[in-house]
């Protein structure tokens, strides 16, 4: 299982990718066209030319894992593209939004990741 923390550093490829390419197409994808290591355990979204599916992509010290999610109906909203760039980086409470199916552009919420002081951790604790 992949699990996604706030510390996890995430890429999302502005282009739509050939989703006929496995892991070694994709690493190379990430090499070539993103100048990003895929073995330094960033987590690297793509998107298909229709916006049906995503890609993830991540190395975990041991191997690579490909998550795949196709939806049954509607399209991913999906992320615009400045001039320059082929990839933006994301949140984790970003990528967590874009993969129910909203629009992670759209909001206007902090991100929910922050520590507590000590006034506000739970009574009988520490």
């Amino acid at each position: 299982m992949i699990q996604i923390t706030p510390q996890m550093r995430i890429l999302a490829a502005f282009e739509p990718v050939d989703f006929r390419k496995g892991i070694d197409g994709l690493c190379r994808l990430c090499r070539r066209e993103l100048h990003a290591d895929p073995f330094s355990g960033t987590l690297f979204v793509f998107i298909n030319r229709r916006r049906t599916a995503l890609r993830l992509l991540v190395y975990d010290g041991q191997g690579f894992w490909l998550c795949h999610k196709r939806l049954s109906a509607g399209r991913f909203r999906w992320l615009g593209k400045t001039a320059t760039l082929k990839m933006t980086s994301l949140a984790a409470y970003e990528l967590q939004v874009l993969l129910w199916n909203a629009d992670p552009s759209r909001l206007d919420v902090p991100a929910p990741w922050r520590s507590l002081s000590p006034q506000e951790t739970a009574p009988g604790c520490c």
